[in-house]
């Protein structure tokens, strides 16, 4: 594989940043949506918005040691994880956030969980997205902020444990892509993000039931909001493929979510322009390595993208097993992995998928 990262970020290199636009550099990105639609809906008047509506965003510090390198004339690899709030630790009287806990050099271990990994790339040229999840039982050496590793374990520990850095040498380590960007969403956020686009479009081909959540699917096409929306990104219970089908669900809902708030509803409606904006702004940690000033030049960059432009894939996995600590676990298929981040590395994803065309996110009405 290629373009493996560099340098191992330091520990003690994050910190909690909310001073103004100008001095902060924050990450415009909420999962794909934001890659790589938000900039497009309304053009730059609407990245103009964006960049208003962000002073306030969460942020955390992943190498203050080099200024990042211009994302202009060159592939984008962003991390992208879907997280929880977390629970307050013992002896704190309100719970902290993610950039908090980050910044204080004292990662509470196991506070968050992180069941989504996503690596989102953006080709040179602008023309296509390619967006990978990462099953989450997947057992890969995890590696610590400080870059070491001592074992092997279920990729969403890296998160939970390691924090933004762990999760960011974790993957680097694993895909051999350098992370170049990160972005870490509330879950709830897809909750609020529905509301704001008036519901998003899913088709259930088969009827069952999810005991974990107690929520009962019934075949055929529903618009889902709010807490609906959020138990259908969650769903794993019931689904014959467990993980494997959520992710599919995960990435069928983005899909269809791409397509609602290119609709002209969305894009000519200031009022649900503003409340999708609010909703990603309130739930969303980034990193500080992405300006403004490149946030609207890659907004032009990807004006012709579309949703049938954009990719979901996931990680090519050899099957499942047992291990006596962690319990059941997903095996990578590591030649195919090597196969697929170096043709991302390369940009060679058109030969990767006319020869794996079946790895590709199936239609939507045949997502479960």
């Amino acid at each position: 594989m290629t373009d493996a990262p560099d340098a191992t970020r330091r520990p003690g290199s994050r910190a909690s940043n909310r001073r103004s636009f100008r001095q902060r550099h924050p990450m415009v990105v909420w999962s794909v949506v934001l890659i790589v639609l938000l900039p497009l809906v309304g053009g730059a008047a609407y990245a103009f918005n964006l960049k208003r509506k962000l002073d306030d965003v969460e942020t955390v510090k992943l190498n203050p040691q080099s200024e990042p390198d211009p994302d202009e004339g060159r592939a984008l690899n962003i991390l992208l994880l879907g997280s929880d709030k977390g629970e307050p630790q013992e002896g704190q009287s309100k719970n902290t956030t993610i950039s908090e806990d980050a910044a204080s050099g004292d990662w509470p271990n196991g506070k968050y969980r992180s069941d989504t990994l996503m690596v989102v790339h953006i080709p040179a040229d602008r023309k296509k997205v390619y967006l990978v999840s990462l099953p989450r039982d997947s057992f890969v050496p995890i590696y610590d902020e400080n870059g070491k590793t001592t074992h092997s374990e279920k990729i969403n520990a890296a998160f939970s444990a390691g924090g933004p850095l762990g999760a960011i040498n974790t993957v680097e380590n694993l895909t051999g892509l350098k992370m170049d960007h990160l972005a870490i969403i509330d879950w709830e956020g897809f909750k609020d993000l529905s509301s704001a686009v008036g519901g998003v479009e899913v088709t259930i081909p088969q009827s069952f039931y999810d005991p974990k959540q107690k929520v009962q699917w019934d075949a055929g096409t529903q618009t889902l909001e709010g807490k609906k929306a959020l138990a259908y990104v969650r769903t794993r219970y019931g689904l014959v493929g467990g993980d494997f089908d959520r992710i599919k669900r995960q990435q069928n809902f983005m899909r269809s979510l791409m397509g609602k708030m290119l609709s002209s509803g969305v894009t000519t409606s200031p009022t649900r322009l503003t409340r999708t904006v609010t909703a990603l702004t309130e739930n969303l940690t980034v990193d500080e390595g992405w300006s403004g000033t490149a946030m609207a030049k890659l907004a032009v960059s990807l004006r012709g993208v579309r949703t049938d432009d954009v990719t979901f894939m996931t990680a090519p996995v050899q099957g499942t097993d047992t291990d006596p600590t962690y319990g059941s676990i997903v095996v990578l298929q590591q030649d195919k992995m090597s196969e697929l981040f170096t043709a991302l590395s390369r940009d060679r994803m058109a030969q990767y998928l006319e020869k794996y065309p079946d790895d590709v996110l199936p239609d939507p009405e045949d997502v479960n």
